[in-house]
């Protein structure tokens, strides 16, 4: 079973850098085993399509607009997954949508997609995120690994001092 753990964003719009934030937190906490691969997609693109072909698991890490209040942390899976890949959250967000439609069309789609996200405050200049966003950094990292192990991915807490 393959899995990828893909943060996505921006790290100059503020609050647009915590999917990046959230998979650098992530391989800073814990060991990840061969069959998980963590990538920082940044504002990457269509070079993603190869290590995104025939996963068994995909988390997309990223800011959302569901219109829910900032700062409010939100899961969506299921049948929610298509009508959420359909609407462009920011103009600085990546191409995804258009890589799942050539994975499609490759007949290489991930077996299962969940997004976790969370509202953003500011996607303005700046290199800093909200402390609001920020926070939720860590609970991101944690719901990501509670979905993984849920699958039964099995990788364990790094105790070198690391926080």
């Amino acid at each position: 079973m393959r899995a990828v753990v893909l943060g996505i964003g921006n790290t100059i719009l503020t609050d647009e850098a915590a999917g990046v934030r959230a998979v650098e937190l992530l391989e800073q906490r814990y060991r990840m085993p061969d069959n998980v691969l963590v990538i920082d997609g940044g504002t990457s693109g269509m070079e993603m399509i190869e290590d995104l072909s025939d996963l068994d698991f995909l988390i997309v890490i990223d800011v959302v607009k569901t219109g829910a209040a900032p700062g409010t942390v939100v899961k969506i899976a299921g049948d929610e997954i298509p009508v959420f890949f359909r609407r462009k959250l920011s103009p600085h967000q990546i191409a995804l949508p258009d890589v799942l439609a050539s994975l499609e069309l490759l007949d290489a789609m991930p077996k299962e997609i969940i997004v976790l996200g969370v509202e953003p405050i500011s996607l303005e200049l700046g290199m800093e995120m909200t402390d609001t966003v920020a926070a939720k950094v860590p609970l991101l990292v944690e719901m990501a690994v509670m979905e993984l192990r849920a699958r039964d991915y099995l990788f364990e807490a790094r105790t070198s001092g690391v926080a």
